[in-house]
C-alpha cells in the first residue's frame, strides 16, 4: 500500500472539519504536520484531494472517493481492535463518548469512576453542541452519546439515567435575588441571556415564557454555558442553565438561584446509541455504571426506543 492508515486518519479529520487547524487540534498535531501528510497523500494518489477557494476548503471529487474508502478502512481497523480487545475481556480497549456541552460538568466524574474500575480502557471524550452530536450520531462516530433530550428522527436506543434540573440564575445584587414566588412575567421585565438557537436549555426556557404568555427580553445569544455564566455574573442579564453547570458558582455566591415558577424544571440525562448497534464490552460496562449511578440517585432508568 502506498499510503498509511495514519495518513488516511489525518485526511479524514481534515475532511470532517474542512480545516487543517481544527484537524490538528483534534489529532494533537501541528498544523504544518497535518498539511504535509495530506500533501503526501495527494502525491501518492496522484490526485488533488482538497481545494481552497478563498478561505474555505472543499473536497474534490477524488477527495470524496478517498474519504469514503478511508472511512471504511478505518472502521474496519476499529472493529478489529475491538474484537481483539474483547478477546482479553476488559483488560484493555477503547470507549468513545460524545456528550453535549452541558454534560461536561457531570460526565468527567463518571469517567473517573469508570477508569478506576477499568484502568486499561482508554476513554475518548468529544464535547460538542447538540447539532454536532446528532451529526456524529448519524454517522456512528462514537460508541455512546450523552444528551439531555433524546434524539428525534433518528433510530436510537435511549436510556434515562440521571436528573438534570434547570434553574433560573441571577447575579447576587439583582433586584429579583432573594424574592419568593416569582413568575415568568417578572423575568420578562429584565434582560435575558439565551443559549444558541436549537439548544435544549433554550427551548425549555422559551416554552416556559410561552406558557406564561410572556416574552423574554433577549439581550444576547451565547453559544457556550461558560459565556452565559460569565455574562450573568457580570450583570448582563438573567438566564436559565442546568444546576450542575452553575453548582460551583451558586456554592460560592457568585450567582443566585431565583425562586421562579415553574422552575426548577426537572429534565433528565440520557445515554443513546444507534438502534441495532453492537455495543462493545467497554460500552456495556460504562452503560452498567450509568444504570447503577441512576439507581443510587433514586431516578429509575427508563429504557425506550426512539
Amino acid at each position: 500500500m502506498r499510503y498509511s492508515l495514519r495518513q488516511l486518519q489525518i485526511f479524514q479529520e481534515v475532511a470532517r472539519h474542512l480545516s487543517y487547524t481544527r484537524a490538528a487540534e483534534a489529532l494533537n498535531l501541528t498544523q504544518p504536520a497535518v498539511f504535509a501528510q495530506v500533501r503526501q497523500l495527494e502525491d501518492q494518489t496522484g490526485h488533488k484531494l482538497i481545494e481552497r477557494l478563498g478561505k474555505a476548503l472543499f473536497l474534490t471529487e477524488a477527495g470524496e472517493t478517498v474519504l469514503a474508502s478511508a472511512q471504511r478502512m478505518l472502521d474496519e481497523v476499529a472493529s478489529l481492535d475491538m474484537r481483539l480487545a474483547e478477546m482479553q475481556g476488559l483488560a484493555r480497549g477503547r470507549l468513545r463518548l460524545a456528550v453535549v456541552s452541558t454534560a461536561k460538568y457531570d460526565i468527567p466524574a463518571r469517567i473517573g469512576a469508570f477508569n478506576a474500575g477499568y484502568p486499561g480502557i482508554e476513554v475518548a471524550l468529544t464535547v460538542c453542541n447538540r447539532e454536532e452530536l446528532l451529526a456524529r450520531f448519524a454517522r456512528n462516530a462514537d460508541d455512546l452519546y450523552i444528551l439531555g433530550t433524546p434524539p428525534e428522527g433518528l433510530a436510537a436506543d435511549v436510556e434515562r439515567y440521571a436528573e438534570n434540573p434547570l434553574v433560573v440564575i441571577a447575579p447576587p445584587g439583582h433586584p429579583l435575588a432573594g424574592r419568593d414566588g416569582l413568575g415568568m412575567k417578572d423575568l420578562a421585565r429584565y434582560p435575558f441571556l439565551m443559549r444558541e438557537s436549537g439548544s435544549g436549555t433554550r427551548l425549555a426556557a422559551e416554552r416556559c415564557f410561552q406558557d406564561a404568555g410572556a416574552s423574554p427580553s433577549v439581550r444576547l445569544e451565547l453559544g457556550a454555558n461558560e459565556a452565559v455564566k460569565q455574562g450573568v455574573i457580570a450583570g448582563l442579564g438573567l438566564s436559565v442553565l442546568s444546576r450542575a453547570t452553575v453548582a460551583l458558582e451558586l456554592r460560592h455566591g457568585y450567582l443566585r438561584e431565583l425562586d421562579v415558577a415553574p422552575f426548577p424544571i426537572v429534565r433528565h440525562w440520557h445515554v443513546a446509541w444507534p438502534r441495532g448497534k453492537r455495543l462493545t464490552l467497554a460500552s456495556e460496562a460504562f452503560l452498567g455504571q450509568l444504570r447503577q449511578d441512576g439507581a443510587k440517585g433514586g431516578s429509575e432508568a427508563a429504557r425506550h426506543v426512539v
